[in-house]
């Protein structure tokens, strides 16, 4: 480290989902500081392609790109509170269960969703995005005399949030895709209808500008593409 420079932290800032389809996270109402920078840091990123078998192929059939996939990030987070003996590991814990569960906000809206959350280290680019947390793993391995957790290892994956999708032209008459979604086990287009939209009967719209036969059985993995809301009416 260079003589006089000072260690940039990094930090987890949770926020508001956006609050139309397609748009950015909101505002940060949540912040866990790290007190300790991670040392490895997992960055995937994957793409799609589509294989529809052909009989008369000596090998295999031509595969079809579909689209690239969101990239996803893993990071642990090391929190250590020997130094107080206070509750500040169980309190980080718990703000970042709360970007699991939907904001006090979008249930008032009737339309739940979870926090997005964004790492934020110095001046990194390619792990620094908005996305959403796909799932949290906590170990606790210190505990003092009144059984207050003083050491847990957090590991953290969050999957990127969608960007806007460029408009199609419009004199196709294709619907207008705002954003992505990657489609994971137990997806269905009426349970996606109703978090993007809140109207579960809005599922047709995906259907239609996807493709799809069955709004029932998605295949997971498979990038859908959602229409702007104002198409909705």
């Amino acid at each position: 480290m260079p003589a006089g420079a000072s260690l940039v932290h990094a930090r987890l800032l949770i926020m508001d989902p956006p609050a139309r389809v397609g748009g950015g996270a909101g505002k940060t109402f949540l912040r866990v500081p790290f007190q300790f920078n991670p040392n490895q840091l997992t960055l995937t990123k994957r793409t799609e392609w589509r294989r529809n078998p052909a009989r008369m192929a000596e090998e295999t059939s031509v595969p079809e790109f579909v689209g690239s996939a969101p990239r996803t990030l893993s990071v642990e987070i090391f929190l250590d509170g020997t130094d107080k003996h206070d509750d500040s590991v169980e309190q980080n814990v718990s703000k970042l269960l709360r970007a699991c569960v939907p904001t006090p906000e979008s249930r008032r809206k009737k339309r739940p969703a979870s926090p997005w959350v964004k790492l934020v280290w110095g001046k990194a680019k390619t792990f620094s995005f908005a996305g959403v947390v796909q799932s949290v793993s906590v170990t606790y391995s210190l505990f003092d005399v009144d059984g207050t957790p003083l050491r847990a290892r957090c590991s953290l994956t969050i999957d990127e949030g969608g960007s806007t999708t460029p408009n199609q032209n419009p004199t196709s008459g294709a619907l207008e895709a705002r954003r992505g979604h990657q489609v994971v086990a137990g997806d269905t287009l009426p349970a996606l209808a109703w978090q993007e939209y809140g109207d579960a009967t809005a599922w047709r719209l995906i259907a239609e500008a996807n493709e799809v036969e069955d709004p029932m059985r998605l295949r997971p993995g498979t990038e859908l593409l959602i229409p702007a809301q104002d198409e909705v009416s």
